[in-house]
């Protein structure tokens, strides 16, 4: 590979023809969760709510966390079941449960928006994350993913629209036009059955 394409991160096209060949037959879902784990994001599928708050009370329990960010008052509701400290603060020492925006199966990303986030950046938020999606969430493409936001929130968009596509914080960014600025994140992702 050469120089540039190292440098400004441009894939090789045989390998995107591979990929892309490897991916055609599946459905959504399944390309999401293939390109996510390819991203060491952690995965648990739920089919009710009695088992995503039994999957999130495993996490918490897995990572002997005592307190849990949290500011979703829906979120809040399946806290309640759980033995945990729970504070509606960001915190960047605490793991943050949160909702998203969508979830985007060309590259196994997580959108995010103000509407989780507030105005915090991804850096001044917690490594580990604990995020709360729904089937009806996936989409094929970032594209599709900002058209969806535009017309759920019509007239008004929400600001700090932004992505997490790499789960595996000790992982070096090769992107050179985010050094310093990493949104790598420690993410579990319970995923739930709506459809």
């Amino acid at each position: 590979m050469s120089f540039f394409k190292k440098l400004f991160n441009i894939p090789d096209p045989k390998e995107t023809e591979e990929e892309s060949l490897e991916f055609q037959d599946l459905p959504i879902d399944q390309i999401f969760v293939k390109n996510f784990i390819k991203n060491k994001g952690k995965f648990l599928y739920c089919t009710s709510l009695e088992e995503v708050t039994l999957n999130l009370s495993k996490i918490i329990q897995e990572n002997s966390w005592k307190t849990i960010s949290c500011n979703d008052y829906d979120l809040l509701k399946l806290l309640k079941a759980i033995k945990v400290e729970i504070t509606e603060k960001i915190d960047k020492s605490l793991p943050f449960f949160l909702s998203c925006e969508h979830l985007i199966a060309e590259n196994g990303s997580i959108l995010f928006s103000s509407n989780q986030l507030k105005e915090h950046k991804f850096s001044e938020l917690s490594e580990n994350f604990i995020v709360y999606a729904t089937t009806s969430q996936l989409v094929n493409t970032k594209g599709e993913s900002l058209t969806g936001i535009k017309s759920r929130y019509q007239g008004n968009i929400p600001s700090n629209i932004s992505a997490i596509n790499n789960f595996n914080i000790e992982a070096i960014e090769e992107d050179f036009m985010c050094y310093g600025n990493t949104n790598s994140k420690n993410l579990y992702l319970l995923l739930f059955e709506d459809l």
